[in-house]
């Protein structure tokens, strides 16, 4: 049997309005949370090294790429989702595969 390896959600995005995005942050790290992520990285000033990449870089990491489909569509996180949309802009995001060398 294969065992499971964790997925982890990649997500940037440009702040535009600081003030009504505050709430956010508080909203959205119980609704991880229920789901089992873990927010590995969050950084509202992440360094660009190669491209233009949004400042804000947040890294979820979930058991499964299923769990976190299950969070992404969980009634909790809709209903504070607009938080985020509302309040930002150049969002990119991308659920990859854990990595571990081969042998």
């Amino acid at each position: 049997m294969v065992p499971q390896m964790s997925a982890y959600l990649v997500s940037s995005y440009r702040v535009t309005n600081p003030d009504a995005f505050q709430g956010y942050g508080p909203a959205v790290v119980p609704t991880i949370m229920a789901h089992g992520g873990e927010i590995v990285v969050a950084d509202y000033e992440s360094e660009a090294l190669d491209g233009e990449p949004a400042p804000t870089t947040v890294v979820i990491r979930f058991e499964s790429k299923e769990a976190a489909r299950a969070w992404l569509e969980s009634p909790e996180y809709e209903a504070i989702k607009h938080l985020r949309t509302d309040n930002t802009e150049g969002t990119t995001a991308v659920l990859v595969d854990e990595f571990t060398l081969p042998g």
